[in-house]
């Protein structure tokens, strides 16, 4: 396949960021939406109108930098088509409990069983059969929940604790919000303890090690020991 090339710069393509800003939602009721995406504690960033023929609503989820948008005359997919939705989260049960408190419906958390099957709907996630409760080892990407909105598209969490190698560039480690920094500390801070407890001493320099710590597993790389 032929290189993709900026007409006037001649830059890659490859060297251009392109960040993920928003995906369509389709849903029959936009006022019912709206109601329900306020419940989960998403951030509402707008809701423009013009006349009766078209309305256009915004959310974003907490510390996420893609948004969602539904309204009226905003898509011609059908309601209810959006599905696979993913969003990542770090602690799964925790993602549950609080949107259990917000009174959504949501399934147990449930987690693959390694292999490829035909089936594409319930109890399949895209070709592998759901197994009740949470991956048994714990393993980065392998335990899920699922629930969807009053039209039906679904939506699926994923929890994620280390990041896949090259996935993230430790140059830029960030962290979407301050709870996604909290629970990356109480992580560094747990396996700087098994550090301390196999060292046999304690450490004055556990700042840095925290800091070594979580570039390395948000970024996908060994970590210390």
């Amino acid at each position: 396949m032929a290189n993709l090339t900026n007409a006037t710069s001649g830059a890659s393509v490859a060297g251009v960021d392109m960040k993920l800003e928003v995906v369509i939602i389709p849903v029959s009721d936009v006022d019912r939406a709206k109601k329900f995406y306020e419940s989960l504690g998403w951030r509402l960033d707008a809701d423009f109108a013009n006349g009766e023929d078209w309305r256009c609503i915004q959310f974003t989820p907490p510390g996420s930098g893609c948004s969602i948008i539904f309204g009226k005359n905003v898509t011609a997919a059908a309601p209810g088509s959006a599905q696979g939705l993913y969003m990542i989260v770090s602690d799964i049960e925790a993602a549950r409990d609080e949107l259990l408190r917000r009174g959504v419906k949501i399934s147990q958390v449930f987690h693959d069983d390694g292999s490829v099957h035909a089936g594409t709907d319930e109890p399949y996630l895209f070709g592998r059969l759901r197994v009740s409760g949470p991956d048994p080892e714990h393993r980065s990407y392998h335990s899920f929940v699922s629930f969807s909105d009053p039209d039906g598209n679904g939506w699926i969490l994923q929890e994620v604790t280390t990041r896949l190698a090259g996935r993230i560039d430790s140059a830029t480690t960030t962290f979407a919000s301050a709870n996604s920094l909290a629970n990356a500390l109480r992580r560094a801070a747990s396996a700087h303890g098994k550090h301390e407890a196999r060292t046999g001493q304690a450490d004055a320099n556990w700042p840095d090690w925290y800091a070594e710590f979580m570039v390395r597993e948000q970024s996908g790389e060994e970590l210390p020991q």
